[in-house]
């Protein structure tokens, strides 16, 4: 893909300043349009930087997703890494958490992950991890984007040597046994299982994962394809995984995002497992061996108010932060807490690293249901009743508007008029998405017709006031 005329390579030399607002890191690393927001000339210069602020003494691992324009930017990232003098270890196409597994496994100063997760093909994104393995906080942050903006010391940009890259396909090969290794001598011989791979980073290594635990499998979308990555399929168009659930008669099936940190699952019946039902399976598990301190669960602010309650009263205790994994990983590690996520199926397991993998969710899942000898639909008729709820995505493009929004008088008096009619029985959640020019209006309660009429009047007052010209 061709570059845009504002981010020509010849007009940003290395370590040259950017123009503002070029590139800021989100909830989940830097993403946006190619051609647009991720450019070559982009990458190039966050590479330069990465490689200037990671921790110096290790190499940097490199690793992407399915996407067309995944090349280009693994290219771009490699030159602006190596010109800071780094050492680069491309992995290749992976899951994002085959990045801070090597890392960690390696004792790498770093590593960087494109990928655009769940987002359509159009888009990319750039993810960054530290020497530990986990996103980078915002110190860190903040010194990459000065350096892109020009802000950095005097002297300090500039060509810094030649690193090596080396192609690493062994490092995949290496996450695949660890992924094995967690869980033990455990199998699913003649247990039908159905995966949908998204066209995307599940497609290097999910189909053989779950050959050699022995089940009989269905694959759905299972090639690379970065055209249609995301595209009717994966953990956030589930109707054709629980269809062929349905049709293949298989006990589950799984589907995950465009670099698989995160996975969805339907049960035999075709009933969604969200990540908070899939909390809450791996929770009682680790609870019953007593490798759950303190009963503590981790998660955000959009899970389920029937998952809280049943866990409390299952004597469990559930600690809620912020959307975005780095926000659990960050309670996790304050708390000492063995298990963390996200409703969206991003699972953290202190015992397995730290970082979302959708691929060992979901062997998690299925190995947990075998070994209690019935089957996930079995679970699921015994598991917690979820409230209604309801997310409604309201499209904001003014930036400061939709971050904004409680500047919005009507829409504000309206969510507190919204919460006192549900009298403590529901709640209502507006956020701006961090990777999305997104409203996001949740709205939970007892009672289904409160969440349709708040959810509905919410988003229309949103729409109105937030879009007004």
């Amino acid at each position: 893909m061709a570059e845009s005329a504002a981010f020509s390579l010849a007009a940003y030399p290395l370590g040259a300043p950017l123009p503002q607002g070029t590139a800021a890191f989100g909830t989940d690393g830097i993403r946006g349009r190619v051609g647009v927001q991720i450019t070559p000339a982009l990458a190039l210069q966050l590479g330069y930087w990465c490689g200037r602020v990671l921790p110096p003494g290790g190499p940097i691992v490199l690793g992407t997703d399915s996407r067309s324009s995944a090349p280009m930017l693994v290219a771009a990232l490699a030159a602006g890494l190596t010109a800071a003098g780094r050492d680069v270890l491309e992995i290749g196409l992976c899951p994002t958490p085959a990045v801070p597994g090597s890392i960690r496994a390696l004792g790498a100063s770093g590593g960087l992950m494109v990928s655009a997760s769940h987002n359509p093909p159009h888009d990319n994104g750039i993810k960054v991890f530290g020497a530990c393995g986990a996103k980078l906080g915002k110190e860190q942050q903040a010194a990459i984007e000065a350096g892109l903006h020009g802000a950095s010391p005097e002297g300090q940009a500039g060509f810094s040597g030649v690193g090596r890259l080396e192609r690493r396909p062994d490092l995949l090969e290496a996450y695949q046994q660890r992924l094995l290794d967690s869980v033990a001598e455990a199998r699913l011989d003649g247990c039908r299982v159905v995966l949908d791979l998204c066209w995307g980073s599940a497609s290097s290594c999910g189909e053989a994962l779950f050959r050699a635990m022995g089940a009989e499998l269905t694959v759905l979308h299972g090639t690379p394809d970065g055209s249609r990555i995301n595209q009717g399929c994966g953990s956030t168009h589930l109707e054709p995984l629980r269809a062929a659930v349905l049709e293949q008669g298989a006990a589950m099936g799984f589907a995950f995002d465009g670099d698989a940190d995160r996975m969805l699952a339907v049960d035999g019946r075709g009933r969604v497992v969200d990540g908070d039902q899939i909390l809450y399976l791996w929770g009682q598990a680790l609870m019953a061996e007593g490798a759950l301190p303190d009963n503590r669960i981790v998660a955000t602010v959009m899970s389920n108010l029937g998952f809280e309650r049943a866990w409390q009263a299952a004597g469990g205790l559930l600690e809620r932060t912020a959307v975005g994994d780095q926000y659990v990983h960050a309670a996790m590690e304050e708390l000492g807490a063995a298990l963390g996520g996200e409703q969206s199926g991003h699972i953290l397991s202190a015992r397995h690293g730290m970082s979302g993998d959708g691929l060992l969710t979901a062997l998690q899942v299925a190995t947990l249901i075998q070994a209690r000898g019935g089957s996930l639909a079995d679970w699921m008729d015994s598991s917690f009743q979820p409230y209604p709820q309801k997310l409604v995505n309201v499209t904001v493009p003014d930036k400061g508007r939709r971050t904004g929004w409680e500047a919005c008088q009507p829409l504000s008096e309206a969510v507190q008029a919204a919460e006192t009619a549900m009298d403590g029985c529901g709640r209502v959640l507006v956020r701006a998405s961090g990777t999305e020019p997104l409203l996001r209006v949740m709205v939970e309660a007892a009672e289904q017709r409160d969440v349709d009429h708040w959810s509905q009047h919410l988003a229309q007052l949103a729409d109105q006031h937030l879009n007004a010209a």
